[in-house]
């Protein structure tokens, strides 16, 4: 973090959904200061001329197990390579996922993520797993699976020391008792690797569950005498979903469909292995391994996390139809709200300067942590 000021100016600003031409951003001491449009500048130590290219706030990924080589399941080091690698991709904060895995060598990898947390953009633990269903358990072992009970919760939550900002559960499995520790931990409790009905899922969510888990994979899909998960999840105004943009794990035309049905609420994830920006090859993923061929990852016939960034993530979606703002605002404003931080994600005088400025083609030319160019 530098204390001198920085003006970026001449830059298209998108946030939150909106679009501002000829606009202009003032950076100081990390933080967002102000913001405004037109040629009368305030002054700054230093001047950055972005020529009408696009300033956005920097990705923000609330599911990500890995990139460049490295897993979340690794060293610190790994993680803190994982978080570097992913930030050349536009992404300047992220949330570490850990799949399923026996619960002594769970708690050994919260431990070691622990560390990281509050550094290199990571923001905190998602576990996805072991409280999953065995009908739509993807890549997670079924061997490894449990019931969330409030002792095994308990076990993990004080392993992470309040670094666990996430957990996907099947709620057909979770009782009202369980939803409830978890929400009063500050935990943000996701639907997903479910085969909850329509009811089901309904009732998650109106006991405060608010994210579904990878909308559409790991659960049952849309039938029109059972509309299953995410027609809940789109009938819960409050109720985010994730949704894995690399045109494998769902189709285009869906990904268009789904930013119709839940506007402002849909949440860019990569999902992403060790094997984004990698080689295809074998890859670790909880307890087992994942096989990639041609950039797909699986374990045996099952999809197994991606090989996505969060850029190519924004790419796909505007390719599929989605206005360009409302792409930026799943990868950056939406899905910071839903696990709470607040300030990321935005350009809004107060937010942290994590920054990406885009060329037309929406690759990443520059990314800004703190203000700070990298």
């Amino acid at each position: 973090m530098s204390d001198e000021s920085t003006l970026i100016h001449d830059a298209r600003l998108v946030d939150a959904g909106k679009t501002w031409e000829g606009a202009w951003l003032l950076v100081e001491r990390g933080r967002i200061r102000d913001r405004g449009q037109g040629r009368d500048l305030p002054p700054a130590d230093r001047r950055h001329d972005a020529r009408g290219a696009s300033i956005v706030p920097g990705f923000v990924d609330i599911h990500c197990h890995g990139g460049g080589g490295h897993s979340a399941e690794g060293a610190a080091d790994d993680v803190r390579a994982m978080a570097r690698f992913h930030r050349g991709h536009g992404t300047t904060a992220l949330v570490v996922s850990l799949a399923t895995a026996p619960l002594p060598r769970l708690r050994e990898r919260i431990e070691r993520i622990t560390e990281v947390v509050g550094t290199e953009g990571v923001l905190g633990i998602h576990l996805e797993g072991p409280f999953l269903s065995t009908a739509h358990r993807g890549a997670h072992s079924a061997a490894l699976l449990l019931p969330p009970t409030p002792r095994v919760i308990a076990e993990l939550l004080g392993a992470a020391h309040g670094s666990i900002r996430q957990i996907t559960l099947a709620p057909e499995n979770a009782s009202d008792e369980v939803l409830d520790l978890l929400l009063e931990e500050g935990v943000r409790v996701a639907v997903g690797h479910t085969d909850a009905d329509f009811a089901q899922a309904s009732h998650a969510f109106s006991r405060g569950a608010s994210i579904l888990t990878h909308a559409f994979n790991g659960m049952p899909g849309i039938h029109h005498r059972a509309p299953g998960p995410v027609v809940a999840a789109c009938d819960s105004a409050d109720v985010v979903l994730e949704l894995i943009a690399d045109g494998v794990h769902v189709h285009p035309a869906v990904i268009a469909l789904l930013f119709r049905l839940a506007p402002g609420r849909i949440a860019l994830v990569t999902d992403a292995i060790a094997a984004a920006g990698a080689p295809d090859g074998d890859y670790p993923l909880g307890d087992d391994v994942a096989r990639v061929c041609a950039g797909v990852a699986r374990v045996g016939d099952s999809l197994a996390g991606s090989t996505l960034t969060m850029d190519r993530a924004v790419r796909v979606c505007v390719a599929a139809g989605v206005p360009v703002a409302e792409a930026i605002r799943a990868a950056t404003r939406t899905p910071a709200d839903a696990i709470g931080a607040r300030d990321r994600g935005g350009l809004r005088p107060g937010d942290v300067a994590d920054l990406v400025e885009l060329d037309d083609r929406l690759e990443v030319r520059r990314v800004w942590i703190d203000g700070v160019p990298q």
